[in-house]
């Protein structure tokens, strides 16, 4: 079962995050339609920002957006259904962050084939036919990661990898370069990795198993926004905080508070408004004829958190640290 995501557009986090100069579009340019397909349909502040975002250039660019998403984030196959309501409702283009970047692939090729456009956000998928992506570099946000740790922690390091959505391009590209910079360390190994369903509490329980059964673990990663909250929880609960360094990917209320009082060491955050921003202005000018003006592979910036630093901003600053 899917349902239509329906956000409005903040006043006070467009103005903190725009970084485009809004742009005045000809009331009589042709309205085009565009489908934006998310893998969260969850309250969540990441895909609040990519859909703020998205919905800002809708806006600028005077186009018809819909947003929808799978019920269960691992759900490829109601997200290929989603694929296929789009071309039949009649989009011009599909935004588009894979569940499985194997699986959803047939799917993206169909819509293509049947002439609509394919700009691929934040999780990539294995299609020829995407006109454009737009996100992190992940393998480079992977090794980010492990390097705020190497340079954190001084001696030997046993890692526990907190993964997620097994089958996604970000999860296996961040990890593989959290474990190529860990290994080129030479002073760290993973002493346990799992793939954990993508909720805070199956990665709470996930990383409490590990955890018991790996006392000497003194480093965890974990690579998207709810296994972050869930690893945060599981180090908590087993008072864990003071011997133990955890690194997550991205930022929301509970990452920045568990950053605050010491359970979160380093925050790897992304420009999640801008993923939704320019993956739909990206659509609009391709649409509109403009595809010179596209690049092919838009790297959106990612940053570093630290405790240390984010006391020398506010904490919405560091939910938001790209406006």
């Amino acid at each position: 079962m899917t349902k239509t995501i329906k956000r409005l557009l903040p006043a006070a986090l467009a103005v903190l995050l725009a970084g485009c100069a809004m742009q005045p579009v000809d009331s009589t340019t042709t309205r085009y339609r565009v489908a934006f397909i998310a893998k969260n349909n969850r309250d969540s502040e990441f895909w609040d920002a990519v859909f703020t975002g998205a919905e800002a250039a809708a806006t600028e660019y005077n186009l018809q957006l819909t947003i929808t998403a799978p019920d269960d984030e691992e759900d490829y196959a109601a997200q290929n259904q989603l694929i296929a309501d789009a071309v039949e409702d009649g989009a011009q283009a599909i935004v588009f962050s894979a569940i499985d970047y194997e699986a959803n692939a047939a799917a993206i090729d169909a819509a293509a084939a049947a002439g609509v456009t394919v700009i691929s956000v934040d999780s990539a998928v294995n299609s020829d036919n995407v006109a454009a992506y737009i996100g992190a570099d992940n393998y480079g946000a992977g090794r980010m990661v492990a390097q705020s740790v190497l340079d954190g922690m001084e001696g030997a390091l046993c890692v526990g990898l907190i993964n997620y959505e097994v089958n996604g391009a970000n999860g296996r590209d961040r990890e593989q370069g959290a474990r190529d910079a860990f290994a080129e360390s030479g002073r760290a190994r993973i002493t346990a990795a799992v793939s954990t369903h993508p909720n805070a509490a199956s990665a709470r329980a996930d990383t409490l198993a590990m955890l018991r059964t790996h006392p000497e673990i003194n480093v965890l990663i974990a690579l998207n926004e709810t296994t972050a909250v869930g690893a945060a929880q599981a180090v908590q609960q087993m008072q864990r905080a003071d011997d133990l360094w955890l690194a997550a990917f991205d930022s929301n209320i509970e990452t920045i508070d568990a950053l605050q009082t010491g359970t979160v060491d380093t925050l790897i955050v992304q420009n999640t408004y801008g993923m939704g921003y320019f993956g739909v202005e990206s659509a609009y000018k391709l649409l509109a004829g403009q595809g010179s003006s596209v690049e092919k592979s838009n790297i959106t910036a990612t940053r570093t958190i630290t405790r240390e630093n984010m006391f020398a901003m506010d904490k919405q600053k560091a939910l938001f640290p790209f406006g």
